[in-house]
Parts: C-alpha cells; sequence; structure tokens
C-alpha cells in the first residue's frame, strides 16, 4: 500500500477520534475528565473496554505466538473470567460505596498517606513504563509504513502520535476516551474479522471446512498440563485471574472507566458483559494466528523474521488493499484505546493523588491539570525515545516484565486491607513492597538457572502480591491493634 493512501487512511481516523472529542466536550466541567460525570453508557464501557485490554502488542503477538504456544493463551483468558467476578463482587462495591476517583485513595484509609503514595506511585511508574513500551512497538511500525517514505525522522512520528493523543483528551478526558474507546473496539475488531474472511477465501474454504481445519490444526491445542515451562495450566489460568484482579481491578488506568457509570449495579453489568465478549474476541484472534500460519504455509510466505510480524507481513504485503487499510486502523485503534486513557488516567492519578485535586473540597485548577498533562505525554515521547536509543528488544522486554513487577504489591496491600482488619506501621509498606519486588524479581531471573527447564510466567504476580501480604501481616504483629474500620 502507498504511504500517501495510508497516511491519508490515517489522517481520517483521527478526524473521527477529534470530532468525538469535540461533541464530547459540549457542558464538560472539572469531573467530566476525572469521572464522565457519572454518565456513561455502561454498554459502551463494556465494548471499549475490549479495546483497552488489547493493546497493539497483543494485537500483533497474540496471533504470532500461536505457532509457539498455540492456543495456550485461552488458559489466561480463562483465568481473566475469576478476576473480572472478583472485581465486580468485591472491588466494585467497595470503590462505589467509598465514592472514590482515585482507586489509590482507599489506602490512606486503610493505612495511612504512605501507603496511599505507594500505591499511586507504583501505578504511575507501571502506566508510564506499559504505555510507552506499547507506543514504541507501535511507533516503529507506523514510521516504517508511513512517516519514513516522506523522509521524517523517527522522533517525529512518536511526537505527532502522541500529540493526537493529547488532543483528543486534554479537555474532557475519560468523558472522551469511553467513547474514543468503543469506536477504537469497533475498528480493532472489524480487522481482525476482515483478515480472517480473506485468508478463508483466499485458502477457497468454506465455513465449515474452516471450522474442520481449525479444530485439526495443532496449533488450536488449549490446555497444557504437563512440564514446568511458562504455559502450563495452573500457571497460566491462576495467573490469568490474579493478572486481572491486579491489572484491572487495581488500576486506575481500567478501573476509571468502570467508576465513570453511574451506580455500581450497572458497572457491574458492564464486567460481566465485557467477560463473554472477551472470550469470544480472544477466540477469534487466536483463530486468526492460526489461519496466519496455514495461509503463510500454504503460498511459502517467508518474509518475516519473528513471530509478531506474520500478521503485519500478510495484511501489508499479501492481501488486497482493503485489508491492509482496516489493518492499518486496526493496529492504530489497538495501540491508541490503551495509551488515550492511559494518559489520563495518569494525570488524573497525579491530580487527586498528589495534587490533592477533588477531594477534601479541594477544586481542580484547570491550568495546573493542563500541564500535568502535557508534562506525562511529554514523559512518555521522551521514554519511548529512551527505548529506542536502547535498540536492544531483550532489554527493553524485561524492563517491561519488570514494572508489571510493581502490580503484585498493590495486590498484596488491597488484598490485605480488605481480607483483614489488622494494622501495619504505614511508614514500613513502601520497604515491604520493594522487599516483595526484589524475591520476586529473584524467583523470576534465578530460579531459571537451578531447576530444569523452568520457566517462570504469569504466576509470578501471585508470589509477589503472596510475598507482600505475608510481610505486611508480619509487620502488623509489631504493631498496635487498634481497630480499623
Amino acid at each position: 500500500m502507498r504511504p500517501e493512501i495510508t497516511l491519508a487512511i490515517l489522517l481520517a481516523y483521527f478526524a473521527m477520534l477529534i470530532i468525538i472529542s469535540w461533541y464530547t466536550s459540549k457542558g464538560s466541567d472539572d469531573t467530566s475528565f476525572y469521572t464522565g460525570n457519572k454518565k456513561s453508557p455502561w454498554f459502551l464501557v463494556a465494548f471499549g473496554m475490549i479495546g483497552a485490554s488489547l493493546s497493539g502488542v497483543t494485537f500483533l503477538s497474540v496471533p504470532g505466538a500461536v505457532a509457539t504456544s498455540h492456543f495456550g493463551y485461552f488458559q489466561v483468558v480463562l483465568g481473566y473470567m475469576v478476576g473480572y467476578i472478583i472485581i465486580a463482587r468485591v472491588l466494585l462495591p467497595l470503590y462505589y460505596k467509598l465514592n472514590l476517583t482515585s482507586i489509590y485513595t482507599y489506602l490512606e484509609g486503610r493505612y495511612g498517606n504512605y501507603a496511599y503514595k505507594t500505591g499511586a506511585a507504583y501505578f504511575l511508574l507501571s502506566r508510564i513504563i506499559g504505555a510507552s513500551f506499547r507506543l514504541f512497538l507501535i511507533a516503529g511500525v507506523l514510521h516504517l509504513a508511513i512517516f519514513e517514505p516522506f523522509g521524517m525522522p523517527y522522533w517525529s512520528t512518536v511526537a505527532i502520535t502522541i500529540a493526537l493523543i493529547f488532543a483528543y483528551t486534554a479537555k474532557s478526558g475519560i468523558k472522551t476516551v469511553v467513547y474514543t474507546d468503543a469506536l477504537q473496539t469497533f475498528f480493532l475488531i472489524t480487522s481482525v474479522i476482515l483478515t480472517i474472511i480473506f485468508i478463508v477465501n483466499k485458502l477457497e474454504w468454506t465455513w465449515a471446512e474452516t471450522i474442520t481445519n481449525l479444530v485439526n490444526d495443532p496449533n488450536t491445542q488449549i490446555f497444557h498440563f504437563e512440564g514446568n515451562g511458562s504455559n502450563v495450566f495452573w500457571k497460566q489460568f491462576l495467573g490469568g485471574a490474579f493478572i486481572a484482579l491486579a491489572m484491572t481491578g487495581l488500576d486506575q488506568d481500567m478501573m476509571q472507566k468502570n467508576l465513570s457509570i453511574s451506580n455500581v449495579k450497572s458497572a457491574q453489568k458492564n464486567i460481566y458483559v465485557q467477560m463473554a465478549m472477551f472470550l469470544v474476541v480472544n477466540i477469534i484472534f487466536l483463530s486468526l494466528g492460526a489461519l496466519l500460519y496455514q495461509y503463510a504455509a500454504t503460498f511459502n510466505i517467508t518474509d518475516f523474521s519473528k513471530p509478531d510480524q506474520l500478521f503485519t507481513s500478510i495484511a501489508m504485503k499479501h492481501s488486497i488493499p482493503v485489508v491492509g487499510a482496516f489493518f492499518i486502523i486496526g493496529l492504530v485503534a489497538a495501540a491508541y484505546s490503551s495509551a488515550d486513557s492511559a494518559l489520563t488516567a495518569l494525570t488524573t492519578s497525579f491530580c487527586v493523588d498528589f495534587l490533592g485535586y477533588e477531594r477534601n473540597g479541594k477544586k481542580t485548577d484547570k491550568k495546573v491539570r493542563s500541564k500535568v498533562h502535557i508534562a506525562f505525554a511529554i514523559i512518555i515521547f521522551l521514554t519511548i525515545l529512551l527505548f529506542k536509543e536502547w535498540n536492544n528488544d531483550s532489554v527493553i522486554n524485561e524492563l517491561f516484565k519488570v514494572a508489571g513487577f510493581t502490580y503484585g504489591p498493590l495486590l498484596g496491600l488491597f488484598a490485605f486491607g480488605i481480607l483483614t482488619k489488622r494494622n501495619v506501621n504505614d511508614s514500613h509498606v513502601l520497604p515491604i513492597s520493594l522487599i516483595a519486588i526484589l524475591f520476586t524479581a529473584a524467583y523470576y531471573f534465578g530460579l531459571p538457572h537451578i531447576i530444569k527447564d523452568f520457566k517462570a510466567g504469569f504466576e509470578v504476580i501471585i508470589i509477589n502480591g503472596l510475598l507482600t501480604f505475608v510481610l505486611l501481616y508480619i509487620d502488623s504483629i509489631f504493631t498496635p491493634q487498634t481497630l480499623k474500620s
């Protein structure tokens, strides 16, 4: 596809996002940015959350990983369902009861100021690295496909990407993101379905033959019960449950959308509908992966060096233009549906948790909030350029994994706070969390050198959270116990 056409498609797509931003910003006030005035339609949030959960990395890597891990990722997805139920039944009622804008405010009431700031700081660190990592990967694809042929440097691609996100989130924040995420989810799913239709037609299969071939394909094996690898069922399933619990239920980015719904019953309904759609969408993604490999084998397509490049290669080089066009839109939608809410959540957390806005009667200073929004956009921009400068995939991947370790302490803090009434020394929370992270890192990076064929997987978040919980309990033994509400 010619760069001029791809650029025109991209500009048209962003024009739609800007129009949505203009429309949703009408009548906006201070609370629109943080909570959408508690008027977000639950069904729209549920649909948009699919795109927010499936980042640009997932968009490329889940289909590509089918050759090595088969449909094993679906074990993680099944675990997500357990996590979502806990979010709906335990966390959402708690958040709505306390009328939270930032979910980390809970930690202040339960433990104290140090725990509160620690939890919020871990979120900021995790989300900055996570959002930058995802945009870094997508910016590389956009740069090669669109901007490099026009002689533009890489940094300008990144700057344009982030500037566009800033443009449609700056005024109304989450009120706009709920609608743009729904649009982006639509394009994301549409791009995958169109690619599947194209492949099935090119292979000259009926839909009945397609299902039969998928069932008989060794790559569609779901369950793996043997071995010490990262894809064994208990690691994937339990890891998925706790990942959903921590990285959705304890993540301001993901929960801010849920808290923009008017009442807890509708918010719970949103989670249940999201669960059902998430199962279906992931089956579609995994099926696409199996079909991509069958298509590549049939037509001897070998011009990709990594599994996550297969989707790009077939969509952009070996298909009809409409598939390529929707692939670009789907890729951008997958990246932006997580990046736009991340930038909004970072601004919300800093303004509420560190500047104290919308708490204890302190109103938001819009000029300051705007500066915070700009500051986080610049931080993400510089982090992406740093990743580019490193130019080392293994280092960047490991940094991304380590950033995920910070969700473990959040899991332990919230679990200890909800499941027990015991007090801890508030000033000890940060060192306790750091110790838990260090021991988890030792497990993740050290144990594979001790146990043959052992590979750590999604279970690390359970170990991290459990270590935090145990250390908090030990600390509580030496802390005077006055009843906590």
